[in-house]
């Protein structure tokens, strides 16, 4: 990932934060055949290992999990992402020199990924991912609630897998490059949107500095 410094999020804490904040993974690897990319959730467990190990699993069915992979494998956590219009900016009134951009958070995690099939492991992925997901809800589901047989059917249709993380990449391009006044000019544009996403962009918005 290109990560200009102005943009570098290197606080380890941030990073945290957007993993724990992301649903949906891209996990990617390079193979003899090219490479390949699912989209699950992952969880990271920060007491396993220097940077931490992420856990999750794809169906059994997926030819990710029996190409060997080539090198380290690499997962995608993206965060708040907006669409940025030069409407906004304080410059556009003063010499027109603007363009669009996109404003967005991302994380790149990479280790070499392993592949297991232990129920006992499997089980205890699924359980945490579970609660994980579930627990902003008023009453959570949990993987206890279903019957165990019908729970070890379904183990037998995934395989876990492991990451022990070698590196983090953190990026946060929060219009941090602009001047002051085309910064608070893209918070209030982005606080004003109808669309949701762009108001959860809006106060990532640096207004001083």
């Amino acid at each position: 990932m290109y990560v200009p410094p102005a943009f570098k999020d290197d606080d380890i804490e941030s990073i945290r934060t957007t993993i724990r904040n992301a649903r949906l993974v891209n996990l990617v690897t390079a193979t003899a055949e090219g490479p390949v990319a699912t989209p699950l959730p992952l969880f990271l467990d920060q007491s396993e290992g220097e940077h931490g190990t992420l856990y999750g699993h794809l169906a059994r069915a997926n030819p990710q999990w029996k190409l060997l992979p080539i090198g380290e494998a690499l997962a995608i956590f993206n965060g708040p992402e907006a669409y940025v219009t030069p409407s906004w900016y304080a410059t556009k009134q003063e010499t027109g020199k603007v363009v669009p951009t996109w404003n967005y958070v991302a994380v790149h995690a990479y280790g070499p990924v392993e592949f297991f099939h232990e129920p006992e492991r499997l089980l205890e992925v699924v359980t945490r991912l579970t609660r994980k997901h579930e627990e902003v809800r008023a009453k959570p589901w949990a993987v206890s609630d279903a019957p165990a047989d019908f729970i070890a059917s379904q183990l037998r249709g995934i395989v876990g897998l492991r990451v022990p993380v070698s590196r983090f990449e953190g990026k946060r391009k929060m219009s941090q490059n602009r001047p002051e006044a085309d910064r608070v000019g893209v918070s209030a544009g982005l606080g004003a949107s109808d669309n949701p996403q762009d108001r959860d962009v809006a106060p990532l918005i640096p207004l001083r500095g």
